[in-house]
């Protein structure tokens, strides 16, 4: 169980690593000015220069893949420093689940939509390439691969503390089923005071702006004198 937990840790790093090398690949063709110019992830997410018919264009960043670019680091960062850090055990996986449904939707999408083609002339079309799907697949297999990697360990440590742990799937079950048992204790106003509560929220709004008001044209009034104005 030792020797999986290790692989999986290790592969998570790998899947991590692999996304990040491939936002330096072929992400997308932009039709400008008649010219293909073809961008990889980190052109994109950090902006990049397109000549077209001689001029020379600084492209926009486009955000939505800077964020993805930058939350692959951050994946790739945890799932190496889980090795000592159990926090980022847990982390991990939610940081690369993120990226993963993020990647995923700029996949899917119309390109349009995600990449930004300001200040370039002459836009005749935008397509992604297949690195685009690659990376978010990537970015999946991560996030499974840290999740399988927290469970296993988790397990362990309940092995290892002989039952004195509840494994982190039934401690999430005792959260949710603490929490209800709290919901039910919540005792919720009837219509009657509902509305008398909101009216009077209301009057104490209108007399608090009221006095704010007369408080502001006394002191305009006064500034007024003072000035000569």
């Amino acid at each position: 169980m030792k020797t999986l937990n290790r692989i999986c840790q290790i592969l998570a790093i790998a899947f991590a690593l692999g996304s990040l090398v491939l936002f330096f690949t072929h992400f997308a063709t932009i039709i400008t000015g008649g010219n293909n110019a073809e961008l990889v992830g980190a052109q994109l997410a950090f902006g990049s220069k397109i000549k077209v018919a001689g001029t020379e264009y600084n492209m926009a960043k486009s955000t939505d893949i800077l964020f993805c670019f930058w939350m692959t680091v951050l994946s790739l960062v945890l799932s190496v420093v889980s090795f000592k850090s159990k926090t980022a055990r847990y982390v991990a996986p939610g940081a690369g689940l993120i990226t993963a449904v993020y990647m995923l939707v700029i996949a899917l999408s119309n390109p349009y939509k995600f990449v930004d083609t300001r200040p370039l002339p002459q836009i005749g079309g935008v397509s992604y390439g297949s690195f685009v799907l690659f990376t978010a697949i990537a970015l999946c297999l991560f996030t499974v691969l840290a999740v399988a990697y927290l469970l296993i360990d988790d397990y362990l440590e309940v092995l290892a503390s002989k039952g004195q742990k509840l494994p982190i799937v039934k401690r999430i079950i005792r959260f949710f089923r603490d929490y209800k048992s709290e919901v039910k204790k919540i005792v919720w106003p009837g219509f009657k005071d509902v509305v008398k509560n909101t009216v009077i929220v209301l009057i104490m709004c209108l007399l608090i702006g009221i006095l704010i008001w007369v408080i502001d044209y006394g002191l305009g009034q006064l500034l007024s004198l003072i000035l000569g104005v």
